[in-house]
């Protein structure tokens, strides 16, 4: 089976758990390059170990290295703000990006909702960990009825997130807010990220909550119990490639009273004031191949990004065949 080759930008955690996954699980990828800015960081150490290419000189170093013209995707795993440099250097050499930070410059992919819409797109951006995790549950809500206002609560570990997770958090709010929009269906989204100092560190546990106009008497139950099942369903369907996804309770619907103000929370062009809300209540359990369980905030970012560049290589999409990606530019003359 041909493979195509790929380099991982960022060598802390999120980059390193992303090179045992390929190692690991992946089926059309091929570990080629891995990319940091810190020569001492355990995961160019581990990458020099099992016999990879490392540099430490970030995007500009991977632009000169002898297997750059062999890699067909690229994945970064840096920040918000380093990625939109590292974009722009990559761009004219038509290699395709998956973007694990939040900088959202390409499209929102959430593979359990919209895994084959973006495939031709030479940017794609993962959301953020909230997002993959909670996005899913909003948009199979909403395939049932629609949500007027969907509110996640995404809570993780301390000792899990590290220097770039913390940079990002303002970037965190905003992209998984919009995304919530774009790709769960929600009409108005809002994010909310926890970093839970707990020791031990506890598992990352996500809230969903939303609210939605349901009709009247038995209508009304026969809508709740769709609601469920499709919650089930998409639960299953992310847990096919991030086993540690779970519900920790069933879905919860419950009446909206008449008195209960909800118009601050809602679009202006709303319809129908909600009368319903559904709280949804998840647990992430990381799979412990780099991180630890508790990561789970990490696991399901490069559980998603792997799955989205399986289906990428899977389709022959890599570098060259990106939809609006300019000429293809040999890198050595790139640089130069």
């Amino acid at each position: 089976m041909n493979r195509t080759k790929v380099a991982v930008i960022g060598s802390g955690n999120i980059g390193t758990d992303l090179m045992i996954k390929i190692m690991r699980t992946a089926h059309h990828l091929e570990m080629g390059v891995m990319v940091g800015i810190d020569p001492a960081s355990d995961g160019l150490a581990r990458a020099a170990r099992l016999g990879f290419e490392t540099t430490a000189e970030g995007v500009d170093g991977l632009l000169r290295s002898p297997l750059i013209d062999e890699i067909g995707i690229v994945f970064d795993a840096t920040s918000a703000r380093a990625h939109q440099d590292n974009d722009a250097k990559l761009r004219p050499l038509g290699i395709r990006v998956v973007d694990l930070t939040p900088a959202a410059i390409g499209p929102y992919v959430v593979p359990a909702v919209n895994l084959d819409e973006h495939l031709d797109a030479p940017n794609v951006n993962m959301v953020t960990c909230g997002g993959q995790a909670t996005i899913p549950i909003v948009a199979a809500i909403s395939r049932v009825a629609p949500v007027a206002y969907a509110e996640i609560v995404a809570s993780i570990a301390s000792r899990s997130a590290g220097p770039g997770t913390r940079a990002n958090i303002d970037e965190f709010t905003e992209t998984t807010s919009e995304a919530i929009v774009r790709v769960g269906g929600a009409r108005r989204g809002k994010a909310i990220i926890i970093l839970n100092p707990a020791e031990p560190p506890l598992m990352m546990r996500d809230t969903v909550f939303a609210l939605v106009a349901l009709p009247a008497g038995e209508a009304a139950e026969e809508a709740k119990e769709r609601i469920t099942d499709s919650v089930r369903a998409m639960v299953a369907e992310v847990s096919a490639y991030v086993p540690g996804y779970r519900m920790v309770q069933d879905v919860q619907i419950t009446g909206i009273p008449d008195d209960q103000p909800v118009g601050t929370l809602l679009t202006e062009d709303t319809a129908a004031r909600p009368t319903h809300q559904v709280s949804v209540f998840l647990e992430v359990e990381g799979a412990g191949m780099y991180l630890p369980a508790y990561a789970g905030n990490l696991d399901i970012m490069t559980s998603a990004a792997v799955r989205m560049a399986e289906k990428i290589a899977e389709k022959g999409a890599v570098r060259g065949a990106a939809k609006d990606a300019v000429t293809t530019t040999p890198a050595k003359e790139a640089v130069k």
